[in-house]
């Protein structure tokens, strides 16, 4: 067996978080946000409630060789690496600082780390590296030899007319420039020639049995991700190629490369184990990155957009397998489908869509991360509308919460000073049963939809218990027990009302950590981070405990909102535009 069972029959020590690595020739908008690294955080924060921090390690970084770059730094007459740079500390400002993403690590493909480790790690592939004779598109009107995505032509299995030569994005199947009809250089649109130059192969076809092997015997793989993987090796693994011809990569070590780089996607895959390097040299405990990707207790979640299946579910498994060194193989390749906006492609030439940069200025990021996790393509591609984006804010966080929130809150000011009052437990009836159930299973149903990859669907069971907790107030009608002198009844309702706030504060801090603190500072509960997961299936606010000052939670969007959008929106993009690096406006 490569991997052991079910997260939740073990005694897990360390859980690894990555999330796909984004390329930095443009500003990620909003699906590629929620397809990686979004989702990554939102789970790399419930594992640290849920496992402790110490045992959670959550890294990505940019992507930044290749073609692309290499043919924008000539057009503006300036080196590569000062287009990356840029790109790099504008991309991880936005990150760290504005979308809240807690990674412990956000590397990038230039760092010393990691192009000396994946020179070192190619060598010790050298008896799965072929040396092939292969032909390579060229075109002579730009005198570059092209790499794959920069070929685009129809694509030889469903007729897709705008395919790019390393995969189509209507059927998802992997291409190579010389399968595609009518095949056209992407930079200049002229028809490229074929040269014939030596490349380096990983050889894939040596792990088909090894990779159908692992796939099946993973239980916790999602099922799209099984059903892309063994449709590839059903088809039979072929040598790849991981060299190319270009000058901004990192230099092929073998023998005889000369003038010959890393192709782009063999080495940004290896990045999540730079990364964990580079973040254990940072701290000064050099050898234990190791514990995160040979210990077998550790578990690994990647967080990716489904083109990205094949290179993590097929590629990334047979190198590791390759280097015979016992690498961990992932546990968990969380593969979303697409999110649409309005009907529409996200297209930045065709300005359909909101990137990352604009999205702050329109409303708080964290409404902007509830959203975006709601709307979660985890199933089918989905549509963002601002229509639902408006009902996901005004109806499901103001009116569902924030409202439960402060009615439990301030009825616990009023009638009882602040103070936490007692818990008859003598005279509970089937309604409070049914909450003080919900409260111990909730928290458990969203841990183990998060642990799937499954994090709209945990979030649903979370708003599951907000409304049966909106609905158990209405039922009970505090306000009238407190009027006919039920005070015992009064005390049960509410006592039972704040320890569900703390547990809904808990299980919403993944998506919102500083509203959750919000709520937590009403309670007068002290800093959330410190909190354990499992404590949100407890009663663990006592009698007795005073709670802190109480205030409105969240803001409705205006009524004008909608109609509002799109000129708001306009304005916004005159803004950021001008804003924004070189490479990137």
């Amino acid at each position: 067996m490569f991997n052991k069972g079910s997260l939740q029959t073990q005694n897990i020590m360390r859980v690894l978080v990555t999330s796909a690595w984004p390329y930095v020739n443009s500003v990620p908008h909003l699906g590629n946000l929620i397809g990686s690294i979004l989702s990554a955080d939102v789970f790399a924060r419930y594992a640290r409630l849920k496992y402790g921090k110490d045992n959670v390690l959550f890294v990505s970084g940019s992507d930044e060789h290749g073609t692309p770059i290499e043919v924008e730094a000539i057009k503006r007459k300036v080196s590569p690496k000062e287009l990356t740079d840029q790109a790099h500390e504008y991309d991880k400002h936005l990150f760290l600082n504005v979308w809240e993403i807690s990674f412990d690590n956000y590397s990038r493909t230039e760092s010393e780390t990691h192009k000396k480790f994946v020179t070192n790690f190619l060598l010790k592939l050298n008896k799965y590296i072929k040396i092939i004779e292969d032909e390579i598109p060229y075109c002579e009107y730009d005198n570059l030899y092209l790499p794959d995505r920069f070929v685009k032509g129809t694509c030889p299995y469903c007729g897709f007319e705008d395919a790019r030569g390393d995969q189509c994005d209507n059927c998802g199947r992997l291409l190579t420039p010389n399968l595609l009809i009518n095949p056209k250089c992407a930079i200049c649109g002229r028809k490229p020639v074929f040269k014939k130059t030596k490349h380096w192969f990983f050889d894939l076809s040596e792990f088909n049995d090894k990779i159908r092997k692992w796939i099946l015997e993973s239980k916790d793989m999602p099922e799209n991700v099984k059903s892309v993987a063994l449709s590839w090796v059903n088809e039979g693994l072929k040598p790849r190629s991981i060299t190319r011809d270009n000058k901004w990569g990192i230099p092929a070590p073998f023998e005889n490369a000369e003038n010959k780089t890393i192709y782009v996607w063999f080495e940004a895959l290896l990045g999540y184990i730079s990364a964990t390097i580079e973040y254990f040299e940072k701290i000064r405990k050099p050898e234990d990155w190791k514990k995160f990707w040979f210990d077998k207790e550790t578990r690994s979640y990647y967080f990716i957009g489904k083109d990205n299946i094949p290179f993590h579910a097929v590629i990334l498994p047979a190198m590791l397998m390759a280097s015979e060194e016992g690498y961990n193989l992932p546990t968990v390749i969380a593969a979303t489908e697409y999110l649409l906006y309005e009907g529409q492609k996200f297209s930045k030439s065709r300005r359909i869509g909101v990137w990352i940069d604009e999205a702050p200025k329109i409303m708080d990021i964290e409404y902007w991360r509830f959203v975006l996790v709601r709307l979660r393509p985890e199933e089918k591609d989905t549509n963002f509308t601002w229509r639902e984006a408006i009902r996901i804010v005004n109806t499901e966080l103001n009116d569902d919460i924030g409202n439960y929130v402060n009615r439990v809150l301030t009825m616990i000011v009023r009638y009882f000073n602040s103070i936490v009052p007692e818990f008859h437990t003598e005279i509970l009836d089937e309604n409070d049963r049914k909450i003080l159930d919900l409260i111990d299973k909730t928290p458990k149903n969203v841990g183990n939809l998060f642990e799937r990859g499954k994090l709209k669907a945990g979030t649903e069971e979370l708003l599951k218990l907000v409304r049966e907790c909106n609905a158990y107030l209405n039922i009970k009608a505090p306000w009238d027990l407190y009027k006919v002198g039920k005070i015992k009844e009064l005390m049960n309702v509410l006592y039972i009302g704040v320890n569900s706030v703390r547990s809904i504060a808990i299980m919403l801090y993944p998506l919102m950590p500083s509203y959750s603190q919000k709520i937590y500072d009403m309670l007068n509960m002290g800093s959330i981070e410190d909190e354990k997961w499992d404590e949100a299936s407890k009663l663990s606010i006592k009698p007795g405990h005073k709670i802190g000052r109480v205030s409105p939670l969240f803001r409705k969007l205006p009524a004008d909102f909608e109609a509002n959008i799109q000129s708001m929106l306009e304005e916004i993009r005159k803004d950021v535009e001008k804003n924004r690096p070189t490479l990137l406006k």
